[in-house]
């Protein structure tokens, strides 16, 4: 029904442009012989005459418009059993297109035409970027594993490297602490010997024994040290030249990825998939909504085309009234709203034609009753005409 309503909106609110029963002043209360009164008073029976006039005339043109719609009702319910069945069959596929291509435009969370355009563009090298990003994104996480691993090896080895740094500093002190006292006890020895008049030879033995066993275990501990200490030296700058080739390789793998990331428009291997996913389901609809368009301005053609060969005299507004051609409920409801409609244009014409009349009227009794008026009025009369003219 909403397209019937959309037929008349031209004038939509006919009954917002009536004129008031009484437009006019009454006559009593108008002092005829003041000019400036008797002016004003033709003016205004002049200006109702010429809008009751003029709503008439584009009254006229809409009530022969709703005629003209009510007849192709007529001619469409006369038409016969075959002719009326094909045109049932066109409206109802046209009616079935325009369903499809409702249904495409209303659907919400559609793929934007950016990511649409995105992916139709690289369309034979998506999956093989999916699998790409894929294999990038779990080589980026096994590269931050093994960049983990190898700092925390190398933080060990340093760690592992500076108390060696401690031990041989710790063996060089205690041979200093076995010379110092070794030279003690030589004195210690001397002063017996000498002074107090003992026998020491054997203190001499023992004391430089012990001196050459501990100087000797410090002299190997610190040896041993030293050469764990270069060993450590050497495995951190290992890992540190093992680091940088794993952070190169990890540059590379990032950059990589930052760029199929760039090309497709996404942030992950997993959004991607879902868009193509989305893109085969979408490029799938397109097509049949571009076939739903075609077919249906084939039908719309073909259904114009057919209401105009039954001397039907408005058939493109039918294009969008496919529902009253197949519904004879639907036609006896559209019938029945333009006699509606035509009625209520019929009596606003009737309003304003009394209206124009009415006033006409008045200006004719105005100049009878003041006859020594009468040109004055004659005038302003033809005046209104030549400027509407």
């Amino acid at each position: 029904m909403n397209f019937f309503k959309k037929l008349f909106s031209r004038k939509k609110n006919i009954e917002s442009n009536e004129i008031p029963e009484e437009s006019v002043k009454h006559r009593g209360d108008v002092n005829f012989n003041d000019p400036e009164q008797r002016s004003r008073y033709i003016m205004d029976c002049l200006e109702q005459m010429e809008i009751g006039t003029r709503e008439v005339e584009i009254l006229t043109g809409e009530y022969q418009l709703v005629t003209e719609y009510l007849t192709d009702t007529e001619e469409i319910d006369a038409l016969p059993d075959e002719q009326h069945a094909r045109l049932e069959e066109v409206a109802s596929q046209l009616a079935g297109y325009e369903s499809e291509i409702r249904h495409y435009r209303d659907k919400k969370n559609r793929m934007s035409d950016i990511d649409y355009y995105t992916l139709r563009s690289h369309e034979g090298e998506v999956e093989e970027g999916i699998r790409k990003l894929r294999e990038g994104e779990k080589y980026a996480v096994k590269i931050k594993k093994d960049l983990r691993r190898l700092d925390g090896e190398r933080q060990a080895n340093e760690f592992r490297r500076q108390e060696l740094k401690k031990a041989k500093a710790n063996y060089k002190g205690m041979v200093g602490i076995f010379v110092v006292a070794y030279i003690f006890c030589m004195l210690l020895l001397l002063f017996l010997q000498y002074v107090v008049g003992m026998s020491v030879f054997i203190g001499y033995i023992l004391a430089t024994a012990v001196m050459a066993i501990a100087c000797a275990v410090s002299a190997i501990r610190y040896i041993d040290s030293d050469k764990e200490q270069s060993g450590a030296q050497n495995t951190i700058n290992k890992l540190i030249k093992l680091q940088n080739t794993v952070k190169i390789r990890y540059v590379n793998n990032r950059k990589l990825l930052e760029y199929m990331y760039l090309k497709y428009h996404v942030e992950s291997a997993e959004k991607l998939e879902k868009l193509w996913k989305l893109y085969q389901q979408e490029k799938e609809e397109r097509r049949q909504f571009i076939e739903a368009e075609a077919r249906n301005e084939y039908c719309t053609k073909q259904l114009i085309s057919m209401l105009t060969s039954f001397r039907i005299k408005y058939p493109d507004r039918w294009i969008f009234q496919t529902s009253a051609i197949v519904d004879k409920r639907e036609m006896v409801e559209v019938r029945h709203e333009l006699i509606l409609r035509r009625q209520a244009i019929r009596e606003q014409m009737e309003h304003n034609k009394k209206l124009a009349d009415d006033a006409r009227d008045e200006i004719a009794e105005v100049s009878q009753e003041y006859p020594e008026y009468a040109k004055e009025i004659l005038d302003m009369v033809d005046s209104t005409k030549r400027a509407a003219d």
